[in-house]
């Protein structure tokens, strides 16, 4: 809000309203939101009062579509103070689109997202539109919203990768985790099933090099660097040959050698061709659905083992895929069932990591603010209805905390005001909320020193966000939720000696940020305590967890290759389905 309104009839008014919500009297609050929306009709913060208002009486529907209409306004307002036109944004699909893309470049979603939904609505759009829709609707957290936009796409392309954005915006999805495993299957069935199965002639692997692939859109450029690279200096060259096949060629910061074999401008039947003439006996993805991933190459099954791994934890679907691997930490009943591969259980963690620059040896920021700092360094999507609750709590019960949110989308003041009108919807003053966007390097890095407690968001929990605030000292509060993903922050608490920093509830969780930020000192004795603990995890370990991956590697193969004969005699591989 302004001075301006703040002093005017409408700014006093608007005050009360607010005073209300955060009061959390939602009927008051509701009323004297109507009544400023009949007053001034095109105030944006008299609509996300409403949808505060709403959400708080248990009325979501009518809280969704003041949210709507409050973020629609206020994008209009962004869109004209950024001297765009906007009744040719209303009138003319093709100057919305370019306008969208001007604010989507800016990492600015919730405006782009009001512009390229004038366009899907006014008639039909080039499909990559039509993803830009969904993905500017998923970097908000709105899942139910992107994954229609998604079902769209998936239903009307015959391209793979197209059809593969329906996937991941599952994981923040209510019960996401179930639905992902079916629409897995249904992209599978589409799109990586009917290939002859081949012949192989690999050779026992007793008195010879293993022979092992990974395939990725790079293994440098991407969050995935940090777990890839320990694994790929530390191979025991020895025992097996590396090759690796990204997008494009590439000059790594490995010690040890790798055979390089780019393969993004092959199709998939070619780039299957190159990688089973090189030879390999395991095949390990390390993508998934994600943007960029290849595994209809996998579908033509081009080594005798494949797996999966890394940077997509659940099935891929793929009836060609052996094995996923995973820790122990993220066992739950009937997990199996979800998966089309076979699950290869890793011990207590399933990836190395190596940091980028040694811990912040900083005191913890209460010490000098009086106050804790909470922070999430996490995606906007998977700050989840359920998440927002939960930290509401944390703040209700520490009256002086204050939660920073920092990630690049939220630079967009849409997604800012948004955000903190569900957050006033459990009676927090969206003042305590602070965003970030992104930064880099030491800007990077001194911003960890500034939190007190990361708190991890459910059921999309961080995993190289985690990780990142463990490297720089910072303790991290995580839930052990009921499914196998909501678990990924186990072992990396554990891990590093916090098993106490692991929530076995949504009530433990709150309890533990309150009493763990109650006494400076107990926080700053578990500051303490991160570093060490970190270099100290499993997951630090690179060469035992690198001779573990070679060891479960080669065991694999040992299996294939007993079962030779009668693999060589079915054909088809035997399909394992969601549920069977």
């Amino acid at each position: 809000m302004t001075t301006e309104q703040a002093v005017t009839p409408l700014g006093v008014r608007l005050l009360h309203a607010q005073a209300a919500l955060l009061d959390r009297d939602a009927d008051r609050a509701a009323t004297a939101f109507r009544q400023l929306i009949a007053q001034a009709p095109g105030l944006p913060q008299a609509r996300f009062g409403l949808a505060s208002a709403m959400a708080a009486a248990g009325h979501p529907d009518e809280a969704a579509k003041a949210m709507d209409a409050g973020r629609i306004l206020l994008a209009a307002e962004m869109v004209r103070g950024a001297d765009f036109d906007l009744g040719r944004c209303q009138s003319e699909p093709a100057y919305a689109i370019q306008v969208a893309d001007r604010f989507y470049t800016a990492a600015m979603p919730a405006i782009a997202a009001t512009l390229y939904g004038l366009a899907v609505a006014a008639g039909p759009v080039p499909m990559s539109v039509l993803l830009k829709y969904g993905l500017t609707l998923h970097h908000q957290g709105r899942p139910e919203e992107a994954l229609a936009i998604f079902r769209i796409a998936a239903d009307n392309t015959d391209d793979p990768p197209t059809a593969e954005f329906l996937l991941p915006a599952h994981f923040p999805a209510a019960n996401g985790v179930e639905r992902q495993a079916v629409e897995a299957r249904r992209w599978a069935d589409r799109f990586a099933t009917g290939r002859p199965e081949p012949v192989f002639a690999n050779p026992p692997a007793d008195g010879r090099r293993l022979r092992i692939g990974y395939v990725a859109p790079s293994f440098v450029n991407n969050q995935a660097r940090q777990f890839l690279t320990p694994l790929l200096d530390n191979h025991d060259r020895e025992a097996v040959e590396v090759f690796l096949y990204p997008q494009a060629e590439e000059i790594g910061p490995w010690d040890a050698p790798v055979v390089m074999r780019p393969i993004g401008e092959l199709p998939d039947q070619e780039a299957a061709a190159l990688i089973r003439g090189d030879g390999i006996d395991v095949l390990v993805d390390v993508w998934g659905h994600n943007a960029g991933g290849r595994l209809p190459v996998f579908a033509y099954r081009p080594a005798p083992v494949q797996v999966s791994w890394l940077n997509y934890m659940q099935t891929t679907g793929v009836r060609a895929m052996d094995y996923t691997l995973h820790s122990d930490t993220v066992d739950q009943p009937g997990m199996q069932d979800l998966f089309c591969e076979k699950i290869w259980r890793m011990g207590v963690t399933s990836a190395p990591f190596r940091p980028d620059r040694p811990p912040s040896m900083a005191p913890t920021p209460q010490a000098r603010n009086g106050y804790p700092t909470f922070g999430s360094f996490s995606h906007p999507s998977k700050v989840t209805p359920v998440t927002i609750a939960l930290w509401s709590s944390i703040l209700r019960r520490v009256p002086k905390a204050q939660l920073v949110l920092k990630y690049r989308y939220y630079l967009d003041p849409v997604l800012q005001v948004a955000t903190g009108a569900q957050f006033a919807a459990h009676g927090i003053d969206p003042l305590r909320i602070h965003f970030q966007g992104h930064s880099v390097g030491d800007d990077y890095a001194v911003e960890f020193d500034r939190i007190d407690l990361m708190l991890d968001p459910t059921p999309a929990p961080g995993g190289t966000t985690t990780m990142e605030a463990l490297a720089h000292g910072v303790p991290v509060l995580t839930l052990a939720g009921e499914t196998y993903y909501s678990r990924i922050g186990v072992e990396l608490l554990a891990g590093a000696g916090l098993p106490e920093l692991v929530a076995a509830s949504a009530a433990d969780y709150v309890e533990t940020a309150v009493e763990v930020t109650a006494d400076t000192g107990r926080l700053q004795a578990l500051r303490e305590r991160v570093a060490p603990g970190f270099a100290a995890a499993p997951y630090r370990d690179e060469k035992t967890m690198v001779r573990r991956f070679e060891a479960s590697f080669i065991e694999m193969f040992r299996i294939w290759s007993r079962e030779q004969p009668a693999a060589n005699s079915r054909g088809e591989p035997v399909f394992c389905g969601v549920g069977s």
